[in-house]
């Protein structure tokens, strides 16, 4: 066997190993989030809030408690995270809100948040329902979308051209 031969084989197995690796480490981590979301969900509780605003900023310059930034991770106090000025009762406070909610929150409209202490988990309309986001299409879907719009307005176009000639 040529050397080039078992060099591949030994790489080769090398990747395979750290495959095998990399999905037992993220099969614990699944389930370690796992658990920790439904403890954070059976804690929780409903509010009614009137959002003041909305950004995305870092956990440093949120205004959230001491305590809070202390015991977030080093490597995260820096990242930006999605933050919700809102007034729950007659006190104003910042509170911070799942990514997956975060778009979905209206801007000055009263809404029932489920949350856990500071971190929102889930938005209500309280008078309506809430204006979701249309999906995002893939490049494909929204070229074909153009493409339709433009043969509709030139099939438009034709059928004026012909109705002004028969006249």
């Amino acid at each position: 066997m040529p050397t080039w031969a078992k060099v591949v084989l030994i790489v080769f197995a090398v990747l395979v190993v750290a495959f095998i690796a990399l999905a037992i480490y993220a099969n614990k981590m699944k389930k370690k989030s796992d658990a920790s979301q439904e403890q954070i969900r059976a804690n929780a509780q409903t509010y009614s809030i009137l959002v003041i605003d909305k950004k995305r900023m870092k956990l440093k310059e949120a205004g959230f408690p001491q305590i809070v930034v202390e015991q977030t991770p080093k490597a995260l106090r820096g990242a930006k995270v999605p933050v919700v000025k809102a007034k729950i009762g007659p006190k104003v406070t910042n509170l911070m809100c799942d990514e997956k909610v975060f778009d979905l929150i209206p801007v000055k409209k009263e809404v029932k948040a489920v949350m856990n202490g500071i971190y929102i988990i889930d938005v209500k309309g309280l008078r309506g329902g809430l204006d979701s986001k249309p999906e995002k299409q893939g490049f494909w879907q929204r070229t074909k979308s153009k493409l339709l719009k433009k043969q509709a307005e030139l099939e438009k176009e034709q059928a004026a051209a012909k109705k002004t000639k028969k006249k």
